[in-house]
């Protein structure tokens, strides 16, 4: 299991978290660290939670119990006042993109720029196209509108909405979900490539072997309501669970494994 890692070095923190919806409990007293700088994968199976602990962490779902610090600032003392200042701090891309299906690509990128600043559109619409830069896309997206977009681009579109106000947290579910084998590679490479040229720190919610092996520094498994363990791949692969030896170890997991390894620069 990892070392106690400093207070001060964590991005995210959560402790003792309890969710539930009515009678059914979600997560039960659940533990997780989340280092600045780095890309941490959460992995489960299908109905564990994954994306519930996504939003609790964002402020989207209020636990029954538990403390959730980000950024060093415990999420319940925070003031409603000081709530959309804070957010800022973070971008969310849900999945596939979330987009206002009404508004133009550039018209999303700049709604959150809209609620928090009053710029010009002169201005407005030059981040947009930076975003759109950051995100891999070419300028005449911008005026398209999600329905005229494929997957891989909605997707990318959101990832420039998520980055719209430079956030210091990334938070990306199940970005790949979706996507064709070249998409999924070049959406984790791109993902590689913001997190090293803009300091960014990556919490993802994914079932793709792939991105974990070519990407994620460390791995988080939720089981039973609980991360039952989150360190370094190889550490997490020897994890005497039968869940996850059955996902990292199965025959798929094992075919991954097998594969040359490339780094995002590679791919």
């Amino acid at each position: 299991m990892e070392k106690e890692t400093h207070k001060s070095d964590l991005a995210i923190q959560v402790r003792g978290l309890v969710t539930a919806f009515g009678p059914n409990t979600i997560h039960d007293h659940l533990d997780l660290d989340v280092k600045k700088g780095e890309i941490v994968g959460l992995v489960g199976g299908s109905g564990t939670g994954k994306s519930v602990l996504l939003k609790a962490i964002i402020g989207l779902i209020k636990p029954v119990e538990g403390r959730i610090h980000v950024l060093g600032r415990e999420l319940s003392e925070i003031s409603d006042g000081e709530q959309k200042l804070f957010r800022r701090k973070w971008g969310v891309l849900f999945q596939d993109g979330a987009l206002f299906s009404s508004l133009t690509v550039a018209e999303n990128i700049q709604a959150p720029i809209r609620e928090n600043f009053d710029f010009s559109q002169e201005i407005l619409d030059e981040i947009s196209f930076l975003k759109l830069g950051f995100a891999g896309l070419q300028p005449e997206v911008a005026h398209k509108y999600p329905s005229e977009l494929s997957g891989g681009m909605r997707k990318r579109a959101g990832l420039a909405r998520a980055l719209a106000l430079d956030p210091e947290l990334l938070f990306l579910d199940e970005p790949t979900a979706g996507l064709d084998p070249i998409g999924a590679a070049s959406f984790d490479t791109l993902t590689k490539n913001l997190q090293n040229a803009l300091g960014l720190t990556v919490f993802l919610v994914t079932h793709d072997l792939d991105t974990l092996n070519t990407i994620c520094d460390r791995v988080a498994v939720l089981n039973k309501g609980k991360v039952v363990v989150s360190g370094a791949l190889e550490e997490v692969k020897n994890f005497d669970n039968p869940w996850v030896q059955e996902y990292f170890n199965g025959p798929r997991g094992r075919a991954v494994q097998h594969k040359p390894y490339q780094t995002p620069a590679e791919i």
